[in-house]
């Protein structure tokens, strides 16, 4: 793919794809016939250039209809959006998601991670491959964790067309999702969000108390269970207040970094450059991690409150919901709920007749891990390949567009509401001193109830695999996903808080726990998670495009070899886990050596 345009032609459809979402072209400069126009200037280029953030949609559209992006295509919306060729093929090709060659309309996703290949996706797949031959019309492709861990094993459907049609079969068998691929219409209904909650209806939930009570599409329903009572008070508070409440509950960062939501909004509000964002991180790619998807399918209406709350406290008019692009269901559901809530009043121009403008705006990722890192979130809205920025300066500073940006996760954002309708002491009550409030847990593996489990922090380990019910022979506990670390069998009275996981050599992580029993081969989860690191590494860094490499092969050596070989294996891939640690730009190089290590230092992987 050149700078410059070629001389490929977008097909009908494919610029009817582009027209509809950026509306018909107003000049040659764009795209326009150029018969009839007046070529002495070029008109429109500046307003072009400035949306160069809708070339992430813009691709989502023409893949949505057609199933691939030609280079008629690309070329057509680069000049729609005056977005040289070269760049938006290096954009196009970064995200899983897309294809850049033919391939056919209906591609049936296959979770292989680790839920999911501790549930027989190898099996599933070769199934699914014998059944679906070449000539199928449907293009098999085995990925990376789908977010449906407690219905393992997982697969997705996605046929293009106008409208593009989705199905989920999970649990998969065979049957289940060839008929999903090739009639997604006709395939079986998704089960409701609720029974991923086996707490669900229980008068103990703060987060969850409204997954499987209300009706997850009725704004009138929401509100009858108490929704928008927090937007209420916080208007009441002021946006001074309502940092306050925040700060004093002690919230922290629930997808991992665990850093103080109120400090970093009463950083963001203070700045004196506008405008401000808000963005919301639904990108939840970590193996092993679901929660968001729950309380989106589950209670969506939550999610737009806690945003404009949000916003409404650090003086930001706009907001931004970056939505996985494996969860059609939840997209289905924001839309409805961000629809209601601009009809109602809840979104737009004055909110609640307070004078308050916001409204939020979903962004679909394509399939990158690297996206949930935030500053690589943000390129990926403004139309740049997902790759992660150098800090400093930090989003409070310079964030999205190069505004002053708070970013929170959905479980994050959602704490806020039980902190303004409790107030901040009650909630900073639950938990412990240093770890506040109620916490998800998202269990998997070999366990008899997997799905998503809410309790204060401080319970055991041990508490929550009593209340997933776990399998007897349970060998090892995954907590913290790929890029969390191993535990044994015996060390289940592990408290689950950041300084409890901490000093006991792990980590917390945004709350994955996956169990395995002594029926899971261990050296071949270690490889599976030493692939998914190298596929998902952006390539920005060389410690960590290099080393996700020399790790993987490293650990394919050390499974077919033992002794001498395999202890100088094992000494080479120690030394590139420091090497990644200490040099990679971001979290995910300096983690990506984090289960492996754990498992042989703690599990004994490969005695």
């Amino acid at each position: 793919m050149d700078l410059h345009f070629g001389d490929s032609k977008p097909t009908d459809d494919e610029r009817a794809a582009v027209d509809a979402l950026l509306g018909p072209p107003e000049s040659s400069w764009e795209g326009a016939d150029r018969s009839d126009a007046d070529l002495r200037w070029a008109k429109g280029g500046r307003e072009a250039r400035d949306r160069r953030d809708l070339l992430l949609p813009g691709l989502h559209a023409i893949n949505d209809r057609i199933g691939w992006i030609s280079d008629g295509a690309l070329d057509y919306l680069c000049r729609r959006l005056t977005v040289p060729p070269a760049e938006a093929y290096g954009v196009a090709t970064f995200y899983a998601m897309f294809s850049v060659k033919p391939r056919p309309a209906t591609v049936l996703h296959v979770c292989t991670d680790l839920a999911c290949a501790a549930a027989g996706a190898s099996e599933l797949c070769a199934g699914i491959e014998a059944r679906l031959g070449p000539g199928s019309g449907v293009s098999v492709e085995r990925s990376p964790c789908l977010g449906l861990c407690e219905r393992a094993p997982a697969a997705l459907a996605i046929k293009a067309g106008d409208p593009v049609r989705t199905a989920v079969s999970a649990p998969a068998t065979v049957h289940d999702a060839v008929l999903a691929a090739s009639a997604p219409d006709s395939a079986p209904e998704e089960p409701p969000a609720a029974l991923a909650v086996p707490q669900a209806g229980g008068d103990e939930l703060i987060l969850l108390r409204r997954v499987g009570v209300v009706d997850p599409s009725s704004l009138d329903d929401y509100r009858a269970h108490g929704g928008y009572t927090a937007l209420r008070r916080a208007f009441e508070l002021g946006p001074a207040g309502v940092i306050r409440e925040v700060t004093d509950s002690g919230l922290v960062g629930r997808g991992g970094a665990a850093f103080p939501t109120g400090r970093k909004w009463q950083a963001t509000a203070s700045q004196p450059d506008h405008p401000h964002y808000v963005v919301c991180n639904a990108d939840e790619s970590e193996p092993g991690t679901f929660k968001d998807r729950v309380l989106m399918e589950g209670d969506p209406f939550a999610l737009v409150e806690a945003m404009t709350i949000a916003a409404y406290a650090t003086g930001a008019h706009q907001g931004y919901l970056y939505l996985r692009g494996e969860y059609p269901r939840a997209l289905h559901r924001l839309e409805h709920a961000l629809a209601q809530a601009r009809a109602r009043g809840l979104l737009g121009d004055d909110i609640l007749g307070q004078g308050y403008a916001f409204d939020i705006e979903i962004r679909r990722g394509a399939g990158a891990y690297i996206c949930g890192e935030e500053t690589a979130l943000f390129n990926s809205i403004e139309g740049y390949r997902g790759e992660p920025r150098s800090k400093p300066p930090f989003p409070v500073e310079k964030g999205l567009f190069g505004k002053p940006t708070v970013e929170n996760n959905v479980e994050t954002l959602v704490n806020v509401l039980p902190i303004l309708t409790m107030g901040a002491p009650a909630y900073a009550a639950i938990g412990t001193g240093k770890s506040t409030g109620p916490k998800l847990f998202c269990v998997s593996g070999s366990v008899a109830r997997p799905g998503i489990y809410e309790l204060p922090f401080g319970a055991t380990l041990g508490d929550l695999l009593e209340l997933a019910g776990a399998r007897d022979g349970l060998r090892a506990v995954l907590l913290g996903g790929a890029a969390g670390g191993f535990v044994r069998a015996d060390e289940l009275d592990i408290p689950l808080t950041f300084e409890g996981t901490r000093e006991a050599g792990t980590t917390l992580g945004s709350g994955v726990v996956m169990a395995f029993d002594d029926t899971v081969p261990l050296p071949r989860l270690l490889l599976r998670i030493a692939e998914f690191f190298r596929d998902e590494s952006c390539g920005q860094c060389v410690p960590c495009r290099v080393g996700t490499v020399r790790q993987e092969e490293a650990l394919h050596r050390i499974v077919e070899r033992t002794g001498a070989a395999a202890a100088d294996d094992i000494a080479l891939v120690r030394e590139v886990g420091r090497a990644m640690r200490d040099a990679s730009i971001c979290g995910l190089g300096q983690t990506a050596w984090n289960a492996v290590e754990s498992a042989i230092d703690r599990l004994g992987a490969y005695e």
